[in-house]
């Protein structure tokens, strides 16, 4: 019997090795990578999908232990702690984490666009936010970030004209159906979920919306002493995770197929693929969406450090350099 893992697998070194770079001269080239385990996250969302079907592409690169460590909102703190090598995940939050001075280091871009703000009929805009209450997992977490993001963007202070409070997505949700909620930032499978049940409507879509949808959204990051001792399995890794990218673009429906072999409805996963585009990791510069990030925060008063800093103690784009130029199909 070929389980679904290997089908997925072969189809990927073989029948597609020319379009995702899956049989590029550097790889071979390379020496094998210097530790053979790395540990990824596992989220409730589904739009960090490439580093799910990277799974065997990993092991393609010379990882023989790979592992998915769950967590069910906020994992950044896990990056600081070692308890994650590398991983994909919201670029903002990451951010805060710099600032503070802790060992994480931003590596390059994957995607835009996967966070879309729901409000009820009371706002329109973002600017309504203003004296309005706002659902978020926690304090810190991606969704609170953005918000707050956009909140400075428009010249609020998320931190005085905004009321969040903190809920489980499923309350949240029922919440906001019952109006006793104003506003809540969702990402795959929720967003779809509110779309499929017609609670709220979309207030900005970052995948379409400017200047939202002009940024990296999700970012591969990783603790920074693995970077320091492991040069090489880190941009094996950052390779495999990009050319599953790759491949959640071209191939959206065994992409989607690999994403619920990990537990995720199979119809919201193929949605996603096909709503992010993921394909277009190139034409994006992730060091633009720190910045600008960087600059949002620092407004709303959740960091000191400027965006210059936080660039240059919290980022090393060289391995995302090389592969651009490495994997242009």
């Amino acid at each position: 019997m070929i389980t679904r893992r290997a089908l997925l697998s072969g189809l990927a070194l073989a029948g597609g090795g020319g379009l995702l770079g899956l049989t590029s001269r550097p790889a071979a080239a390379e020496p094998p990578p210097e530790t053979t385990r790395v540990r990824l996250v596992q989220i409730a969302g589904i739009c960090v999908a490439p580093q799910y079907v990277a799974e065997e592409l990993l092991r393609a690169e010379g990882f023989v232990d790979v592992q998915y460590v769950q967590f069910l909102t906020n994992p950044y703190k896990a990056f600081a702690a070692g308890d994650v090598d590398l991983s994909m995940a919201f670029v903002a939050p990451f951010i805060l984490q710099v600032d503070r001075g802790n060992p994480i280091v931003l590596l390059g871009g994957v995607h835009v666009g996967c966070y879309e703000l729901f409000g009820t009929d009371r706002v329109n805009t973002i600017r309504d936010l203003r004296d309005k209450t706002v659902s978020i997992p926690e304090i810190e977490s991606p969704h609170h970030v953005f918000v707050a993001s956009m909140a400075s963007y428009v010249g609020l202070d998320p931190g005085k004209d905004i009321r969040f409070v903190t809920q489980a997505p499923t309350e949240a949700v029922q919440h906001l159906a019952e109006r006793k909620i104003d506003a809540l930032m969702a990402f795959p499978p929720l967003s779809q979920e509110l779309r499929a049940r017609k609670i709220g409507h979309v207030v900005v879509n970052s995948g379409v919306d400017r200047p939202w949808s002009q940024y990296f959204c999700c970012i591969v990051a990783a603790n920074r002493e693995f970077v320091r001792k492991h040069p090489v399995a880190t941009k094996r890794a950052l390779r495999a995770i990009l050319k599953a990218a790759n491949l959640c673009a071209l191939e959206p429906d065994r992409a989607a197929r690999r994403v619920a072999d990990r537990g995720y409805n199979y119809d919201y996963a193929l949605q996603t693929m096909r709503e992010i585009p993921y394909g277009r990791w190139r034409e994006f510069d992730p060091e633009d969406a720190v910045r600008f990030h960087a600059l949002r925060l620092h407004e709303a008063r959740m960091i000191t450090s400027n965006p210059k800093k936080i660039i240059a103690e919290g980022t090393d784009w060289r391995f995302w350099n090389e592969l651009k130029k490495e994997l242009k199909g």
